[in-house]
């Protein structure tokens, strides 16, 4: 079971929303929209990922992570391994 499947159907809900972001800022490139009122809203898209990122990532780190680390071994390093790994992606993002 994955971390997040209480809350699935939020995680989609937020994932919709970005995508009708995206689909808005396709729209304002084929109307030839002004750059900049182009570029605030691909910052703004790009904050609704990190956002999202960041919450799955906290529901990742204290649930599997934790549940891991609880049972220790190579499952918990592996699990500290994999998050560290994923923290490193979304800081270069």
């Amino acid at each position: 079971m994955v971390s997040y499947s209480e809350d699935k159907e939020a995680y989609l809900k937020r994932l919709r929303r970005i995508e009708g972001q995206i689909r808005g800022l396709q729209r304002m490139i084929e109307q030839d929209k002004y750059c900049i009122d182009v570029l605030t809203q691909v910052s703004a898209a790009t904050k609704a990922l990190q956002s999202f990122s960041l919450g799955l990532l906290e529901e990742h780190l204290s649930t599997c992570v934790v549940e891991a680390a609880t049972t220790g071994g190579t499952e918990a390093q592996t699990k500290v391994r994999e998050a560290s790994d994923a923290i490193a992606r979304l800081v270069r993002s």
